[in-house]
């Protein structure tokens, strides 16, 4: 690689060294014995596991079992950012973090470390600095140093470089030394002298960064180490004076952990392994997932016709890389060095766009390794892989992942270039059955160094070359950073869905789709039965037998389980499941680890910690609680899973039990698997019977049933087989019993038996483990053998035959055995016996202390809780004797409220009685005055009448007076006459008055009672509203006499 070309871009893409994404995994191992110790100065630390981001140590220790098993495995940390002519991020050791938000402690001073905290084999400060393999910077600036929390958080390194340039007053004029390889050590020199200042062991340094760019820091850089046995941890800031040389520094440091030739001896020094010849043979898979918009990503197809992966526009994808070693002495694969990605094919180095990293480690057997990343289609650079591809056209895609091995001197580039086409969001993409992962071979060529060491084997690359071009004949060789070759043409995947698949990888479990969709006719045969059954549940209907050897319909699987297993009514085995899962299981761990192994290929099932997972744990514990005698054992999760896919939990659990107990599977388990080794002898027979050429073969070659059937017997063929023909399994075997297992084994093996007798025991075995399976991915082929498998007579009387050769057999092996060995058998299993025994009386001791510790604590809350009961029972008794007091108060009361009622009603009774007499006496003397008045105008008018009569027949007073009895004007001489009319006038007029005066002085004395009589009305209602508070039968009684009195002197009032 070109380091100049390789400055350049580390400037624009790398801003920091290790910077982990937020699910990455450390495996943090023992260095060897020149590298101290970080476990406090203790010599006997051993391979730990630390976490970053997101994961469960859990998780992690089931994924990557493996690799914790191995002492010896280098630790590694990914690293998201690209870097180089490659496009390489950078890897560094780890480091447990530090606990603790402590405030920085700002240290202006540059340490020295002395030569005992290293081996001899570093330099102390101050003496001249040995020849070695390193780099060295001048024109750089000491800024100083400051201890540090989070060592590997970018943002704190961040403010810590910002603060020490800031507030740096003594800066000290430094040059750098950085090693190439990990087992050196960063030195700090003296640019006078070129005396050592300070050092700092690789394996110390936890994380490098440079300042960005645009801002005060951009010509200054950091690196954080452990410090003192890693029980601090101190950032160390530098300042360049050409800024330039950042990028330069940067990528010298990712040079120094670019790989470990040397790794930790093992325990016992073996001469190294020689491999067998020159070349390694690698199998590299690509798969890739989208985003199905439920949270989770699923692996997409690939098109039939042309072999090319169909993808969808604008839907987050992972790219997933299988990376496995197929042939010579096994190469260890440190870490992924870079996962980069291309639009096209033959594209060059510089237009691979690198991806982030989401996990790297082993599979969970060990075989492969295996590399996520993340791929965002939407940027820029992806656009052509994210636009609508035309019809019946397709384009390439180009992968390319870079591994470190090792024992071989550089990375380690496989190329892959895919065919991909980009679909419309509304195609269906995902086809059943369709084959979803991209695999092509490589070549890798090596030539062994010479080296000093006798312990240290190293390899240098000659040529790496796929599959096409070692047959074309075309051989690549790359001496610096090796790349398959990218000029050859893709090699195309074989068909899909050939019987003869080439693909050494078994299938998955749980893989197949089933349809629900069902012919009418069919559905109504079935329905016409299941209503006759239901009218008696006790009685099978007669042609349920037919029904079912054609195929139980998808969509009425879950009833006619149920049905078929007697779960009609299990209300009862419903209860005690949801007590069993709140039970503790002794084998938790087991059933645990076999969840995330169950129905992987499954979307049911394949989510860690989803709702299927979680409801198949759960059956799974309660029925390791329920069966103690056999509790849980491998291969009942499948069997569970089946159930589950068509019933709920609970009644999944109750069909479970029922195939365990009543159809005899548990016995299987039992007394050593007795059993099963039985059922193992009787299928052979009935290979000597049926099939007597294969039965033969297999008997020279060695193969025996259990070598190949056991799985049959003990999951029922729900482990490897397609969902399909499982489905159509359990259907005859819920109907017709576990012999149904014979006939579908005999169905098997007559319909592989042509490829079986030309196949030896290592073909054989591998043809019952991969190719069985994926023939009858095919629903076509699954309905033939099940037909098969239904047309075989097989009678319940020969296999009881054959049963008692087989009990007539062991006698006889018994028989003659050695008495000696017979008795230590015999010992062996009086022992295992004994050891059960003592297990479950240990288990009944633990269940009865805990049992006693529980019924203590019962006991202790129910003593509590009887203690706070009497205390509310005191506080209800004072209550009550309150409420007691406060009625007897209420009762006085409300007598004195009585007897207060009546003085007021008497007292208004009597103001009643005295005002309706004066109202009487007002009356009275009104009509009085009325009558005296109307007699007194009556005589005045007579008395007027008279006066008049005399006044027209006197000549004298005619002239004074008009006829209607007017006054005349007079003259002066009649003035005598006129004053005494006057006089008289007056007088009455007087009169008048004084009548008009006490007639309103009777008014206003009736307006007066009026008003008085309103007062005791407002005064009865007052009255009223305090009885009906009191609420008082006799105050009611009282209120409506007083209310008919009231009225009825109102009404007389009025």
């Amino acid at each position: 690689m070109d380091d100049m070309a390789s400055v350049g871009k580390i400037s624009a893409s790398s801003d920091s060294v290790s910077t982990l994404n937020s699910e990455d995994f450390v495996l943090v191992s023992r260095l060897g014995d020149e590298t101290p110790s970080t476990n406090n100065g203790s010599d006997d630390e051993k391979t730990g596991l630390k976490i970053v981001g997101n994961g469960s140590e859990q998780q992690l220790q089931r994924e990557l079992e493996d690799v914790l098993m191995d002492p010896s495995v280098a630790e590694v940390t990914p690293g998201p950012h690209h870097v180089g002519e490659g496009d390489r991020c950078y890897p560094t050791t780890a480091a447990p973090p530090q606990s603790g938000p402590a405030p920085p402690k700002l240290d202006m001073v540059l340490p020295v470390q002395g030569a005992q905290e290293d081996d001899g084999s570093v330099s102390s400060p101050g003496t001249p600095v040995p020849d070695e393999d390193s780099v060295v910077f001048s024109k750089l600036t000491y800024l100083g140093c400051a201890s540090v929390n989070a060592p590997r958080s970018e943002v704190e390194a961040l403010r810590m470089m910002s603060i020490l340039r800031s507030q740096c007053q003594m800066p000290l004029d430094v040059t750098l030394s950085v090693p190439g390889v990990s087992e050196g050590t960063v030195r700090l020199l003296d640019p006078q002298s070129s005396t050592e200042i300070s050092n700092y062991p690789i394996y110390k340094i936890l994380f490098c960064v440079r300042g960005h760019d645009g801002t005060p820091e951009s010509d200054c850089f950091a690196f954080t180490e452990s410090h003192y046995n890693a029980e601090i941890f101190r950032i160390h800031v530098f300042r360049c004076e050409i800024q330039e040389a950042v990028s330069r520094i940067l990528y010298s440091f990712a040079t120094a952990f670019r790989r470990s030739a040397s790794k930790a001896p093992l325990l016992t020094q073996a001469p190294p392994l020689t491999p067998d010849s020159d070349v390694f043979t690698f199998t590299v898979s690509l798969e890739i997932k989208e985003d199905d918009g439920k949270g989770t990503f699923s692996a997409v197809s690939k098109d039939k016709d042309r072999q090319s992966f169909k993808l969808r526009p604008g839907m987050d994808k992972k790219i997933v890389i299988y990376v496995q070693q197929t042939s010579n002495k096994e190469l260890a694969i440190e870490r992924c060095f870079g996962l980069l990605l291309s639009p096209g094919k033959n594209v060059r180095n510089s237009d691979m766009h690198l991806l982030d990293l989401e996990s790297m480690g082993k599979s969970s057997d060990g075989k492969s390794y295996i590399i996520t990343g993340s791929w965002n289609p939407n940027t820029p650079q992806f656009q052509a892989v994210n636009e609508e591809t035309p019809k019946d056209k397709f384009m390439y895609m180009t992968t390319a992942v870079d591994l470190v091995i090792t024992e071989v001197e550089e990375p380690v580039r496989f190329l892959l270039e895919t065919r991909v086409r980009v679909c419309s969001p509304t195609d269906r993409l995902f086809w059943p059955f369709s084959k979803r992962s991209y695999t092509e071979t490589f070549y890798l060529k090596l030539r062994q160094l010479e080296r000093k060491s006798n312990t240290d084997t190293l390899y240098e690359v000659v040529s790496l070359e796929n599959e096409t071009e070692r047959e074309r004949k075309k051989t690549t060789a790359s001496p610096g950073i090796l790349s398959s070759a990218s000029h050859g043409s893709m090699v195309p995947s074989p068909p899909e869905d050939d019987e003869e698949e080439d693909n050494d990888e078994p299938l998955l479990s749980g893989s197949g789709d089933v349809s629900k969709e069902c012919a009418e006719k069919i559905l109504e045969t079935w329905g016409d039965l299941l209503s006759k059954w239901h009218m008696n549940l006790a009685v099978r209907p007669k042609q349920l037998p037919a029904l079912v050897r054609s195929g139980v319909p998808e969509a009425l699987r879950g009833e006619v389980w149920q049905l078929l297993a007697g779960c009609h009514n299990n209300d009862h085995q419903v209860e005690e499941y949801r007590t069993l899962i709140t039970k503790e299981s002794p084998q938790d761990s087991a059933i645990t680890r076999d969840i995330n192994r169950t129905f992987p290929a499954h979307d049911y099932f394949k989510d860690t910690g989803g709702d299927g997972q979680d409801s198949l744990y759960k059956i799974c514990k309660a029925y390791s609680v329920y069966d103690e005698e056999i509790g849980y054992c491998q291969g009942q999760s499948f069997l569970a899973a089946v159930l589950l896919l068509h019933m709920p939990e609970e009644q999944a659990f109750s069909v479970l039990v029922k195939i365990m107990f009543d159809y005899g599977l548990r016995e299987l388990f039992k007394q050593n698997f007795e059993d099963l080794h039985c059922k193992f002898f009787q299928l052979e027979r009935l290979m000597q019977e049926y099939i007597p050429d294969l039965y033969s073969h297999f008997l020279s070659i060695g193969l025996e049933a259990h070598m190949y059937a056991s799985q049959w017997f003990l999951t029922l063929f729900t482990a490897k087989f397609p969902l399909y023909m499982v489905f159509h399994i359990i259907d005859l075997l819920l109907c017709e019993g576990i012999s149904v297992i014979f006939n579908v084994a005999l169905a098997l093996l007559k319909t592989s038996k042509d490829d079986l007798l030309q196949a030896d025991f290592e073909g054989a075995l591998k043809f019952f483990r991969v190719p069985v399976p994926k023939r009858y991915r095919s629903e076509e082929n699954a309905k033939k053998l099940m037909e098969l498998a239904c047309s075989m007579k097989i009678s319940q009387k020969k296999l009881k035959k054959y049963e008692k050769e087989y009990h007539t057999m062991r006698e006889q092996q018994e028989q003659q055995e050695a008495p000696i060995e017979r008795y230590e058998r015999e010992n062996r299993r009086l022992q295992e016996a004994n050891m059960r025994l003592e297990q479950e009386n240990d288990d009944l001791a633990h269940e009865l202390v805990s049992s006693k510790i529980s019924l203590r604590k019962d006991l202790d809350n129910a003593e509590e809780k009887a203690d706070a009961l009497n205390k509310e029972l005191l506080i209800t008794k004072q209550k009550l004797i309150d409420s007691e007091d406060e009625k007897r108060r209420l009762e006085e009361e409300s007598a004195q409220l009585k007897e207060m009622c009546r003085r007021e009603l008497d007292k208004s009774e009597s103001e009643i009685k005295k005002n309706g007499s004066i109202i009487g006496e007002y009356k009275q003397i009104c009509s009085q005055l009325s009558e005296r008045l109307e007699k007194q105008q009556t005589a005045n008018r007579g008395e007027l009448e008279k006066i008049r009569l005399k006044v027209e027949g006197c000549e004298k007073c005619s002239v004074l007076f008009s006829k209607e009895g007017r006054l005349k004007a007079v003259s002066a001489p009649k003035e005598g006459s006129e004053e005494e009319t006057d006089e008289e006038k007056e007088a009455l007029q007087a009169q008048l008055r004084e009548m008009e005066l006490e007639l309103a002085q009777t008014k206003l004395q009736l307006v007066e009672a009026e008003c008085k009589i309103q007062d005791l009305e407002h005064h009865l209602g007052l009255a009223l509203n305090e009885v009906q508070a009191a609420k008082k039968t006799w105050f009611n009684r009282t209120l409506s006499s007083i209310k008919t009195v009231t009225g009825a002197q109102g009404k007389e009032t009025t």
